[in-house]
């Protein structure tokens, strides 16, 4: 069997999300064991925000790469995926927020809405983390059905203005060590400028020769 069949033979295969499954929780994994083991550092509370925060913004760029990954590999079997991902980068979004609520804010609510409206790194996270809400929500093959394909394509859109959103956050919060920030801008204009490519090239397309507006 040649590379490529044994690829996709893993791909289709019964434990192919298993696989990915468990990779997922591999970050936490190490978070667990390193608290165990004393090895949060001097501040762990900054040391958890930032790991969760990381690999939220790694899983959603991770869930955006699969499109043009598929399309690049021509692996289309890759899509298998995508839900997955989205779901891992919720999930440690919500790990990320938990954070700030319980360990650093202590769950003051009153001190927690004064951080949202006065501080912009926070204004902006909040955003990110309220744009997926709705995505993880209607990720299940029902509300595709309620919404639409249409409508659904139109809603997950909105997982690129969380990913925008989420580096800019980033990118406020470290001030000066901003190289890893711009990296994932990299990543995620690289991403951008993929999508653009693909809607001009199918918009030539619709308008063809022998088409036009209707």
């Amino acid at each position: 069997m040649s590379r490529g069949l044994r690829v996709r033979a893993f791909l289709f295969g019964k434990w192919a999300k298993a696989a990915v499954f468990l990779a997922g929780l591999l970050p936490l994994a190490a978070l667990l064991w390193r608290a165990l083991h004393h090895g949060l550092t001097a501040n762990p509370i900054e040391f958890i925000t930032h790991a969760t925060g990381d690999w939220t913004l790694r899983f959603l760029l991770l869930t955006l790469a699969v499109t043009p990954l598929r399309t690049a590999l021509r692996l289309p079997e890759l899509i298998r995926f995508r839900r997955l991902l989205g779901l891992f980068a919720f999930f440690y979004a919500c790990l990320h927020f938990s954070t700030y609520i319980g360990l650093d804010k202590f769950f003051d609510l009153a001190e927690m809405a004064k951080d949202v409206a006065k501080r912009r790194f926070i204004t902006v996270g909040f955003a990110a983390f309220l744009l997926l809400l709705p995505l993880a929500v209607t990720s299940t093959a029902g509300w595709i059905r309620r919404l639409g394909g249409r409508r659904w394509q139109l809603l997950h859109r909105a997982i690129y203005f969380s990913a925008l959103a989420g580096v800019i956050h980033y990118y406020w919060l470290v001030k000066s060590a901003v190289l890893r920030p711009l990296a994932y801008g990299l990543v995620l204009g690289l991403l951008l400028l993929w999508r653009f490519a693909e809607w001009s090239v199918r918009s030539r397309r619709t308008l063809a020769p022998g088409k036009s507006f209707q």
